[in-house]
């Protein structure tokens, strides 16, 4: 029995090597085709992870689109399948940079002034060690979960925040830090690109955005509610023949739990069949790349404690947010949450009765837009994009105060 497993398990890592060498002769023959000019770019984007991160970087495409007609950006790829899938999707070039030899090269060939991070990432760590440029953690989201409050946050020279509420979050737990200096609050400049092609044509239903998270890798941090929540909510749902489900379940779902897995391809198969029986319903099952459009088209959304959560409140638009039912789960009740409209699995099965309860609360109403202000500050359609435009112009002027300085050096 041992042989037969060791025989296994060197077929797959030969299957998984051959693999391996395949994708990256794709990817030197697509870099090729579209070689990076020199001394060009003044913004990297370092993204040391793979495939199924990509959402962190995703949600940043077309802000940094737009940041590019003024200041060149580029994305710093370290690994194989990320670059592939960035070169195919991302509005902005990518270069490859998978060794360190590889990293210094490209630094050498551009004047890059400022790099973007967005994420913890261990490996951002090799990054770091290049000076005479700023480093700043721009996030792949706001929200009050407890990645939000790490004290690795001091590692960047800088850190692009949405507002008030994190300033606030972040002053709990960072000691002796310049936020003055160092937090510079940009809003959400994604939510000025909440746009897209609808799969479908409004035509009366309320739309309901489902926008679950995975379960996590912890108890701590176990928020999703896929197993818990989803079947229930979305089955009454479907039932009232006047709601159309857009689910978007996270992409590392079933990632840990094998059960959780299962219960969203459960959902994603009900969708489906009340699609079937009801052709007009149009439920969508979304696990597209693109974010915008859900969010404000949805008359409702409910989410999970995520990102999501404040991806959503920066729309200005009514949500739900589902309780976690692992008492471990650590949720911040000092912000949003404190105030927020909670969905408890039990009462996963009512969530139409909460919904035009909430849709018709003028208190509710007015809460949503208080806190909103104070999360995200100033929501006007086009102000956080020239706040993010204003930031990196701050850092760049910096940058050249700092060269005149250090000239002789």
């Amino acid at each position: 029995m041992g042989l037969i497993q060791d025989a296994r398990s060197a077929t797959t890592l030969l299957s998984k090597a051959l693999q391996g060498r395949l994708r990256r002769k794709e990817l030197a023959r697509k870099l090729a085709e579209s070689p990076l000019p020199e001394h060009n770019f003044k913004v990297g984007v370092y993204f040391a992870d793979g495939e199924v991160n990509l959402y962190q970087v995703r949600q940043w495409y077309k802000p940094l689109e737009e940041l590019a007609k003024t200041w060149p950006v580029v994305i710093l790829s370290r690994n194989t399948l990320g670059a592939l899938k960035m070169l195919d999707e991302s509005p902005v070039p990518v270069a490859y940079v998978r060794t360190v030899v590889d990293l210094e090269e490209f630094i050498a060939d551009q004047d890059l002034h400022v790099i973007l991070y967005v994420n913890q990432n261990a490996r951002n760590f090799q990054m770091f060690r290049y000076g005479s440029r700023f480093h700043v953690f721009i996030n792949h989201g706001e929200s009050d979960k407890m990645y939000m409050t790490t004290n690795q946050f001091k590692a960047y020279d800088y850190s692009l925040i949405a507002g008030d509420a994190a300033r606030e979050r972040l002053g709990r737990v960072l000691w002796d830090y310049d936020f003055d200096k160092r937090a510079i609050p940009i809003g959400r400049p994604q939510a000025d690109h909440y746009t897209g092609t609808i799969p479908f044509e409004p035509d009366g239903r309320e739309v309901v955005l489902y926008a679950p998270t995975w379960e996590g890798d912890r108890p701590a941090a176990a928020y999703g509610s896929v197993e818990t929540h989803g079947l229930a909510l979305v089955e009454a749902l479907i039932a009232t023949g006047r709601h159309r489900v857009i689910y978007r379940p996270h992409p590392r779902s079933g990632a840990v739990d094998f059960d959780y897995g299962q219960a969203n391809d459960q959902i994603k198969a009900l969708l489906r069949r009340a699609n079937s029986h009801d052709p007009a319903a149009k439920h969508i099952v979304d696990e597209g790349a693109e974010l915008g459009w859900q969010l404000s088209v949805a008359d409702m959304a409910i989410v999970d404690i995520s990102a999501m959560v404040y991806d959503r409140l920066a729309a200005g638009k009514p949500l739900i947010i589902t309780r976690p039912v692992n008492p471990e789960a650590e949720i911040d009740e000092g912000g949003y949450l404190s105030d927020c409209e909670w969905l408890t699995a039990d009462q996963a099965g009512q969530i139409v009765t909460q919904i035009d309860a909430i849709e018709h609360d003028p208190e509710a109403q007015a809460r949503l837009a208080r806190w909103c202000k104070h999360y995200f500050g100033d929501i006007t359609p086009g102000v956080p994009t020239k706040r993010f435009h204003d930031a990196i112009e701050h850092l760049m002027n910096e940058w050249d105060k700092n060269a005149k300085l250090h000239a002789s050096d």
